[in-house]
């Protein structure tokens, strides 16, 4: 197309495109291009603005590694990964929940009822849930991936004193849907901002802590992957993070499960249970139901003395 003009461009960029061999790819590419292009028109960018832009996502490359990933920042800081996670979102589950950076994929598998705290540094807890679907029955052959930070605020892939994979791992649910371990209470923690997506959080004026959280990733047969955090109510954080979302998951608590709590052994417990929509201590923020059939992830959290 000859003669381009700011109003034109959109067109010409699309009729590049018409020979996309997916009609869903060449959609997503115009319709990325042409909001692109009002975005530029909108707000008259200009080209330092834009260098400027680039040069970010330049630095982010730098940043990204098996450790961290520049680019999932973004993606949080934007709001663009809880968009995606409202938009595919189906009712009769948890809504779901952001990844975050820090997932190590091929986690050590420990037992249900294992410990993950081994005695460090923190707030003993032990973690008691039930996995179940739309009609309350267990999901069969489910598969959990829990991960956090320590006692101290950091993941195991930020602090060269824990092990590679320091408070991540997989477990196998039971055939009930129960499943039950011992950790430390994660701790409020600032997000990496030495990077790209550090210059932006203080450009903006806010503030780089997140609230504590346990993160899950549910997997089972017939189920799309779903991804979950749970946020301690009683953390004044959790009233200031972004994107935060009000749902809550089912009502039904697990029943007592009979697991050993590996090494932890004969703790006392101060008797704290709260299943997931109580305000009261803890909050579930997302399962993400998947094939026209939701699963339900509900939880006790007690605190040992």
């Amino acid at each position: 197309m000859r003669n381009l003009t700011p109003t034109t461009i959109t067109a010409a960029f699309a009729e590049y495109a018409k020979d996309a061999p997916s009609e869903r790819t060449r959609s997503l590419l115009v319709s990325l291009a042409g909001h692109l292009h009002s975005f530029v028109r909108d707000n008259k960018v200009t080209p330092d603005e834009w260098m400027a832009a680039i040069d970010a996502l330049t630095r982010a490359t730098r940043f990204t590694d098996d450790k961290r990933n520049e680019y999932i920042l973004f993606s949080d800081l934007l709001g663009v990964s809880s968009l995606v996670d409202m938009v595919n979102a189906r009712k009769g589950g948890t809504p779901s929940s952001v990844l975050g950076p820090f997932l190590i994929e091929g986690a050590p598998e420990i037992r249900n009822g294992g410990d993950l705290w081994k005695g460090q540094v923190g707030e003993p807890l032990v973690v008691i849930g039930r996995i179940v679907d739309h009609k309350g029955k267990p999901a069969k052959g489910t598969m959990l991936q829990l991960w956090q930070n320590s006692g101290n605020g950091l993941y195991s892939q930020q602090d060269a004193q824990q092990s590679p994979t320091n408070y991540h791992a997989r477990m196998k649910i039971a055939d009930d849907g129960t499943f039950c371990y011992s950790t430390v209470r994660p701790v409020a923690y600032t997000v990496p901002d030495d990077g790209p997506v550090g210059t932006l959080l203080h450009a903006a004026r806010r503030h780089t802590w997140r609230p504590a959280h346990l993160h899950f990733i549910v997997s089972a047969p017939g189920y799309r992957t779903l991804t979950t955090e749970v946020f301690f109510a009683d953390d004044f954080l959790v009233q200031h993070r972004p994107f935060r979302t009000e749902q809550g998951g089912t009502e039904t608590s697990p029943p007592d499960l009979p697991f050993h709590f590996g090494a932890v052994g004969q703790i006392q417990l101060a008797g704290i249970e709260v299943a997931i929509g109580d305000p009261g201590l803890m909050q579930i923020v997302g399962v993400d139901p998947g094939l026209g059939q939701s699963l339900k992830l509900a939880l006790k959290i007690v605190q040992v003395r």
